[in-house]
């Protein structure tokens, strides 16, 4: 490869990154455009981590000539399992505790093999092996993301020449930076997204940030808690507390998430969502769809946690529809994107009425209203009821199937 083929690849490279280009198609481009200049690596991988509430990082890999998964995802290392003692043995492990910028093995039986990947790569025909690690200063970290590792293996017989090495060692940063831009991208998507909810997340990235920006809409508004927390929290060990949060709010928020609501806030226990479309009838419909999910979920969570002998409980869930401020409300240094407005504080009043009348849903007389004919018949009222801070008493309903319960 000369020098006006390399500099090409990092003016390539250079604009994918600064395009946008996902990480599969920089990997790609970036190692056809190596073979195409007489580079002849036959198999890349490039290993990053990333700032996700499961997952700790994801490899990206390159086949010369082949089909296969571009893609793998990795989760958090523990401690004496398989998954952490082989990333103990592995290459990229070896030049992070020896803070070292390369290393090189040639493949074969003529070779020595201190890793068990050389085995691997022998039997695939490979002939030499290079692995490179990008570490970032302390200030480009963000979380366990702290460097980038890849790998480059050949199969011809010579192995690598020492000038295609060198070539690697100049080019590979330029891809390391690019895919380094492409995940943090992904990395700023799934923090909003993950602490916001989906829709407002993706109104932050859009740029919706100014205080006091906000839209007036109507919704349908979701606040479930659960029945009991106080009592189980006190009678509880501590390090139950968390994992029983965990769990239930997993079977509430995968229900409105999959119905199309958006989750705004986690309040302890409780939980504050909108489902907004321009049907409202429609957007009714996504919460019970949401509502009847979560009994599912949470009676086969109570199945699983009374087997082992865990606390368990039920949730209470108040439906309304409404009009809302949409947007971003706080101070100057702290900022929600969230709702509110009375028709907020009418919801979390109707849930918290469930305890009293002994229902697990209450829906307000303007969601019952709303609705489409075919779901109306599935309310019944359960009374007139005045809620704290709101002048004129209301009609309340319940399902017929909470009176199941």
């Amino acid at each position: 490869m000369d020098a006006a083929q390399a500099t090409r690849i990092v003016e390539w490279v250079t604009g994918a990154g600064l395009a946008g280009m996902a990480e599969t198609e920089l990997m790609r481009g970036f190692c056809s455009r190596l073979v195409e200049a007489g580079l002849p690596v036959a198999r890349a991988n490039m290993g990053i981590d990333t700032l996700h509430p499961v997952l700790e990082g994801r490899i990206f890999r390159w086949v010369h000539d082949a089909e296969f998964e571009p893609i793998s995802e990795y989760g958090r290392l523990v401690e004496g399992t398989q998954a952490e003692e082989r990333w103990r043995r592995s290459p990229y492990f070896h030049l992070y505790q020896e803070d070292q910028e390369i290393l090189r093995r040639r493949i074969g039986p003529d070779h020595p093999c201190d890793f068990a990947i050389l085995d691997d790569l022998h039997r695939e025909g490979q002939t030499d092996y290079v692995a490179l690690m990008q570490r970032f200063s302390a200030q480009g970290a963000i979380g366990e993301m702290d460097c980038i590792f890849s790998s480059w293996t050949t199969a011809v017989p010579q192995g690598f020449s020492d000038g295609e090495i060198e070539t690697l060692r100049r080019l590979v940063p330029s891809l390391a930076l690019a895919m380094k831009c492409s995940s943090l991208t992904r990395i700023a998507e799934t923090l909003v997204e993950t602490y916001l909810g989906r829709d407002a997340g993706r109104r932050v990235l859009n740029g919706r940030i100014a205080r006091g920006v906000t839209d007036r809409i109507q919704a349908v508004l979701w606040f479930s808690d659960l029945h009991g927390f106080t009592h189980i929290a006190d009678t509880s060990a501590p390090d139950e507390i968390i994992p029983f949060l965990n769990d239930y709010s997993e079977a509430i928020i995968s229900s409105i998430h999959e119905a199309g609501g958006d989750v705004l806030k986690l309040i302890g226990d409780g939980t504050l969502a909108i489902f907004k479309t321009k049907d409202q009838s429609l957007a009714c419909r996504q919460a019970l769809a949401a509502e009847e999910a979560m009994r599912r979920r949470i009676k086969e969570l109570n199945r699983d946690r009374g087997a082992r002998g865990l606390p368990t409980t039920e949730a209470y869930l108040g439906l309304h529809v409404g009009e809302v401020f949409y947007g971003n409300i706080g101070s100057r240094e702290r900022l929600d994107f969230t709702v509110v407005g009375p028709a907020v504080n009418e919801t979390s009043r109707i849930a918290a009425l469930c305890h009293s009348v002994e229902r697990s849903v209450l829906v307000s007389s303007a969601f019952q209203a709303a609705a489409q004919d075919e779901d109306r018949r599935a309310f019944v009222s359960v009374g007139r009821y005045a809620l704290r801070g709101v002048k004129r008493p209301q009609e309340l309903f319940t399902l017929e199937s909470a009176l199941e319960d």
